[in-house]
Order: C-alpha cells, then structure tokens, then sequence
C-alpha cells in the first residue's frame, strides 16, 4: 500500500507587513469620506496638528488634522459641536490603530463662518481687546486722516466729499486695499500698520460699503482685528451697514454705522468751530473790556494819574539811558572788531610767508636733482661692473663642458655618480648613465676594451 504525503506551505507576514496591506485596502476603499459627528478630546499639538475624536452614541473614531490641512479651516475644533469632517481613513502603525486624516470641517446647524466669528470673538473678549477702558479718544481736531479702503469703490468717494464738506483743506491719504476676497486679509493689516508705524495720521479710518458675511468677512480675521488693536493712533471701523457688525467693530476704538458717518464722526463741521471760536472770541473782548473799566475805574478813584505820568517820565528817562549804553556798546564792539580785523591782517601775511607750499617745492627740486644724481652715479657703476664681468664670463664659457659636449662628446656616470674615464673602472653588466649635451641615456656595459 503506497503512502500519500502532503506539503503544505505556511504564508507568515510579520505584524509590520500585515498592518501595511490594511493601511493599503482602507487607503483604497476610504480614499474620501464625509462623517458626521461630535467633536471631543481636542489635543492641539506644538507642531500645529490637532488631535481629536469623532463619537456618536455607538462608536468613535481616532481623528488627526494636519497642520498643511489646519491653516485652511473656518474655525478650530472645539469640545461638543457637532460637524460633518471629510477626509479618508489611514493607519497608524505604531499603534496598530485606524483613524480618519481630517481635511475639511462643517459645522452641523450652525453656519460655518459664524461659529468662527463666534470663536474669534470669545477669545479675542477674553484677551480684553473690547474693554471700554483700553478705548482712545477721538482727537477734537484732526489735521491728518488715513483712510485703508478699496480705491475704486464709492467708499472713498463719499468720505472725501462729507470731509471736504465739513472741514475744507484737511489732509487725507488713501492707502489702497483689496477688502475682500485673496490677498485683502494682508492688504488691509499692511495700510494699518503703515499708518501706526509712519506717525503721519492723528486718526484712521479703515472700511468698506455693505454686502453678505462672506463679503465682509476679511474684517473678521484675527490677523486684521490684531492690527486694528494695536495701531499707534485711534482707529475709526466703518463697516458695511448699520446693521453689520464686524470684530474690526469691536476692537476699534470707535465704531461708524456707515462710511460716510465715520467721516461724520472723524471730524466737527467747520463752520460751527469757526461759529464757537467766534462766539468765545465775543465773551472774551466781553469780559477784557469789562475787566479794563473796572480797573480804569479804581485808577481814577484812587487818583494815580500824576503818579502814573511821573513814572511814564521814570521810565522815558531810564529808556534813553538803555538807548545810549547800546550805542556806546555797539560803538566798543565796532573798534574791537576794527583791531581783531587787522591783527588778522598782519598774522595772514606772516602765514603768507612762512607757506610751506614754497618749501615743499624747494624741498622737490633738491629731491629731483638728488635722484638724477643717484640714477647717473647707478648707471655708471652698472657700466663699469659689466666690463668686469662680461670677460670673466667668457673665461667661463670656455671652460664650461658643455662646450664639449656640443660638439658631440658625452660624460659617462657609473651608478653612484662618479665620472667613468677609464674602461677599466666599469664591468659587464653595470649600468651606466651617459650625459650628452641635450639628456641623459641609461645604458649596460656589454664589453670591455681596454688600450
């Protein structure tokens, strides 16, 4: 009876490999996925990710939110809201657990860009930038208005025609900003600081006409409400419609209705403080001339008009004696003046004398010729040197051996160096190096001949 053997082979994965393959089949089959629920155990992190989980009343899951994915959220996780969150399932394999990489947030029954007006609102009341006490007066008279609004809408236009009304020849500068849409949040928070780091404006105005929420929603940023706090000078937020109400409105020191009433309110008519200044100027000759008669009066009763003449010639008298003290000062000034004058001559002409720009050129000339002496006496030495040596150099020349090898000789060298003269001072087999007049040859002595 034959026997029949099986051979099973086992597929063992390691943990590492089996939690890879269920990252890669949710990966596929959760790529994108919207889930509704509560919010709770929000866990910011410093690296900017939030940590949180999603529950209902019979599960929950792990959630995580980028910091990539945080910058782009209306608002910020809280503890209890209800949202729907989109994102697609991962895995975290050091742990072994699945969870939900959250891209986007919706509230659930509250409109997303309100509960983040709510937020912002809360923290920034808690801060204290709405307290009534950290709120600036208006100056009374403001000479310089910065205005940070659109340059092309008819905000601008209404504000600088109601100013023109009310006080003609104010100074206005417009810095031009987008208020709505990318780039307006940046936009605006660079007029603010302009102004409050230029010094030039008393005062500043920073709107926009009406339109929806999300219209006017850049002045709800914290970004623009920050720098509306922290401006150097007072801040007029003039918003929308009476009806709008913005968190630029609640940090600014004051807050228009309207654009056209932020101009209203930045400063008086001028004709009513034309109107008050005159009436003051009124009570004031008033109240000068009434106090003049009164004084007229004591004077004439108390019958000091001879005393008053006396001391009018008192005084007449200890002028002219001022008067002449000046004019003999004046006259002692002009001949000291006169003496400084020509001693100053005199010192300049002796300066003149003693120029050293006449001893430098003196002192250049003996140079030069010193020079043309020193080259000459050079010139003839060098002369007399090179007699001397050019026959000494002929000498050398004759008795140079590569003279001698020119003419086709050669210097042989046995391998320690020493000069081979006679054929008896090298063997067969040594190796030799031969000198001509242009390069050595390395050679091997294969005969000897002796004379």
């Amino acid at each position: 009876m034959s026997q029949i053997s099986f051979q099973w082979t086992r597929n063992v994965r390691t943990v590492s490999q089996l939690t890879s393959e269920i990252r890669g089949q949710l990966a596929r089959a959760f790529d994108d996925v919207w889930v509704s629920g509560e919010i709770s155990g929000v866990k910011p992190a410093a690296s900017g990710h939030i940590y949180f989980t999603l529950k209902d009343s019979g599960a929950q899951i792990k959630c995580a939110c980028f910091k990539s994915a945080v910058r782009f959220l209306r608002f910020k996780p809280q503890e209890g809201i209800q949202v729907i969150a989109r994102g697609r399932v991962d895995v975290y394999e050091p742990r072994g657990e699945y969870q939900l990489l959250v891209e986007a947030l919706q509230p659930k029954g509250f409109g997303e860009l309100q509960l983040a007006f709510e937020q912002l609102k809360a923290k920034l009341e808690a801060e204290g930038l709405f307290d009534a006490a950290r709120k600036r007066e208006l100056p009374k008279y403001p000479r310089r208005i910065g205005i940070v609004t659109s340059p092309s809408g008819a905000v601008i236009q209404d504000m600088i025609r109601v100013l023109d009304r009310r006080f003609p020849g104010l100074h206005v500068r417009l810095y031009p900003a987008l208020v709505q849409g990318q780039g307006s949040i940046e936009a605006v928070v660079e007029g603010v600081e302009y102004f409050s780091e230029s010094g030039w404006a008393d005062l500043v105005i920073v709107g926009r006409g009406g339109g929806s929420f999300e219209d006017l929603w850049t002045f709800n940023e914290e970004a623009v409400a920050r720098s509306i706090a922290g401006c150097s000078v007072p801040v007029i937020s003039a918003v929308g419609h009476e009806t709008d109400f913005t968190i630029a409105d609640f940090v600014a020191d004051l807050r228009a209705p309207t654009p056209s009433a932020a101009a209203e309110l930045a400063v008086m008519n001028r004709a009513d403080l034309i109107e008050r200044i005159g009436a003051a100027e009124q009570r004031a000759v008033r109240a000068i001339q009434f106090l003049l008669s009164r004084l007229r009066a004591r004077v004439q009763a108390a019958g000091t008009e001879r005393e008053a003449a006396l001391l009018h010639r008192r005084l007449g008298r200890a002028a002219q004696r001022v008067d002449e003290m000046e004019f003999r000062a004046r006259q002692s000034m002009r001949d000291r003046v006169a003496r400084l004058r020509a001693r100053l001559t005199v010192l300049d002409q002796r300066l003149h004398r003693q120029d050293p720009r006449a001893r430098l050129a003196d002192f250049q000339k003996r140079l030069t010729a010193a020079e043309n002496s020193l080259r000459r006496a050079v010139e003839t030495r060098l002369v007399q040197e090179r007699r001397r040596l050019d026959p000494l150099a002929a000498s050398l020349a004759a008795l140079s051996p590569l003279n001698v090898l020119e003419r086709g000789y050669a210097i042989v060298q046995d391998a320690r160096g020493h000069v081979v003269s006679d054929a008896g001072g090298a063997a067969v087999g040594d190796e030799v190096r031969v000198q001509l007049r242009k390069g050595r040859l390395l050679a091997e002595v294969r005969d000897v001949e002796s004379e």
